[in-house]
């Protein structure tokens, strides 16, 4: 072979080398995400406290990497010991003491996980306060685009209700209560355990959730109920109470006379399922007409005590999804439901796709109004818009606190952080006027960590919440007085339409807004990361 022969060779290796290395480096930057499908049975026994239930899963492997492993979440097991990373949490923040007061243990056993119909080996994982992760080994290696089929049955023992799932006063808030496959994206895996201060982060999925209890309970859960009876009996005797809200209100009846019912509950490109039930639950329904035209199924469930401010909680729920709506982007999911939490909590409320649970005191109606607002809200920041809320908890909490108080603003002329200490005469000024009024106190208001700070790196709760949620909101009130609000909404909408049903991450809000605002935001998203005021 001639010198000219082999250069000409080698170039022609070069380029195709180069191609494939192009190729693959390409395929690792494009965009992906797993995908789950579950069908779950579970009953409640409402005497022991307990679920029994069974669960089988399709997980399907959209990376470009193959996985040996899969890890899972067992959150149950966060409350079953004060070893646990949940209890070494609570017990090192004064300031959430009181929870500490009186509780009960929770847990989750009876796990026999199967893959592909076989007995799956799993491992602990090796942090002794992690007893509520498990690693499940796939003995066939998943490749990308392939799928595999897991099953298991469990077994929970719900804790009082001290950390978001539980019992308490009659009533069960069942959340963060099944197996779930932990995150897999561009930075591996995000098996991190279950806390009280800081959040989830989960894979869309679909899901079909058998739930049997006693026949006299009302529920509510996640999704679309598939009773037509039960749902009629629902939207019946809800829109009657709509109706009627000074009166005594309809209540519901068993529909049989069987000791138990089973209910199911479907829903479609979700990040999770959580469900609520009690016995004594008034129901409230209506629909909600978006500008589009679609029509939301709205529910409200409530303790039946009289002269509740709970009477006008359909028109929160519904006023809620039409703001966020317009502001930001249109409902997606064909069903919005508020759920009031046990009487002696008040710990403000915790959202999952599609409802929500409010513990707040319902003292004033503009304080009652705000947080299901908030709590709805999180239907977009969090469901539909599904950031990692552990490692960026203000992508979740501060972008939809920023939307909560325009809502407060324009309804009421109310901010839910100062309430009754705000004068009356700026409650009287022009909307815009009273806002930027607000977010000046706000900006007087010491707060010394960083925006970007993760869940479990703040000092306390206190913290968490000055942070994730108000300094968040006034860092975008920033740039809202820099390009007016017009040009704001539009910039949120871009994100929305880009990164609805994904998991975004604070590069991908920084480049939606720049390209909606045809500006460089470099210098403002610095400030994500700058400690004490923004001056």
């Amino acid at each position: 072979m001639t010198i000219k022969k082999k250069y000409m060779l080698m170039k022609k290796c070069l380029v195709i080398l180069f191609v494939c290395f192009s190729s693959s480096t390409f395929a690792q930057e494009k965009y992906w995400q797993q995908e789950v499908s579950y069908t779950i049975d579970v009953a409640l026994n409402d005497q022991a406290k307990t679920l029994k239930g069974s669960e089988q899963l399709v997980y399907k492997n959209n990376s470009p990497n193959t996985l040996d492993f899969i890890w899972f979440h067992i959150w149950p097991n966060a409350y079953k010991q004060e070893s646990t990373a949940l209890f070494q949490q609570l017990k090192n923040d004064t300031t959430r003491a009181k929870k500490m007061e009186k509780y009960t243990y929770g847990s989750i056993d009876g796990l026999n996980f199967k893959v592909n119909g076989k007995k799956a080996i799993t491992e602990a994982h090796p942090n002794p306060q992690y007893i509520d992760i498990i690693k499940v080994k796939l003995a066939t290696p998943l490749k990308p685009g392939a799928s595999v089929n897991i099953a298991t049955d469990f077994n929970v023992k719900l804790p009082s209700y001290f950390s978001r799932s539980g019992f308490a006063d009659g009533e069960f808030m069942v959340c963060q209560w099944y197996p779930k496959p932990a995150v897999y994206d561009k930075d591996g895996w995000h098996e991190f355990p279950y806390l009280d201060m800081g959040e989830f982060y989960s894979e869309y999925a679909s899901f079909k959730v058998n739930i049997t209890l006693p026949s006299d309970y009302v529920v509510g859960a996640t999704g679309v109920l598939q009773n037509a009876d039960e749902l009629t009996a629902y939207k019946t005797i809800g829109a009657k109470n709509a109706a009627n809200r000074t009166g005594t209100p309809v209540l519901y009846q068993p529909l049989n006379k069987n000791a138990t019912k089973k209910l199911t509950y479907e829903i479609n490109n979700v990040p999770d399922f959580a469900w609520f039930a009690a016995k004594n639950f008034v129901i409230q329904y209506d629909t909600a007409k978006l500008a589009s035209g679609k029509s939301v199924d709205a529910f409200t469930y409530y303790h039946n005590k009289k002269e509740t401010l709970w009477n006008n909680s359909i028109d929160y729920a519904k006023d809620a999804v039409k703001h966020y709506s317009k502001w930001i982007g249109e409902y997606e999911y064909p069903v919005v439901q508020v759920v009031e939490g046990p009487a002696n909590n008040s710990s403000g409320g915790m959202e999952y796709p599609t409802i929500t649970l409010i513990t707040s005191p319902d003292a004033k109606k503009e304080s009652l109004d705000a947080v299901i607002a908030h709590e709805v809200g999180h239907n977009w920041f969090m469901s539909m818009l599904g950031s990692n809320e552990r490692k960026h908890t203000w992508l979740d909490e501060g972008l939809n606190s920023y939307f909560q108080f325009r809502y407060e603003a324009e309804k009421y002329r109310s901010n839910s952080l100062f309430g009754d200490a705000i004068p009356e005469q700026v409650k009287q000024l022009p909307e815009p006027e009273f806002s930027s009024r607000i977010y000046q106190v706000m900006g007087s208001i010491p707060m010394k960590s960083a925006i970007e700070t993760p869940a479990d790196k703040f000092s306390s709760s206190d913290e968490y919440g000055l942070i994730s949620y108000v300094k968040t909101a006034l860092w975008l009130h920033l740039l809202e007085n820099e390009v007016g609000r017009e040009k704001m909404d539009k910039a949120f909408q871009h994100y929305f339409s880009l990164w609805k049903n994904k998991h975004p991450q604070p590069e991908d809000l920084k480049a939606a807004f720049e390209a909606s605002l045809g500006t460089n935001l470099d210098a403002y998203f610095k400030l994500l990361d700058k400690e004490g005021s923004f001056k």
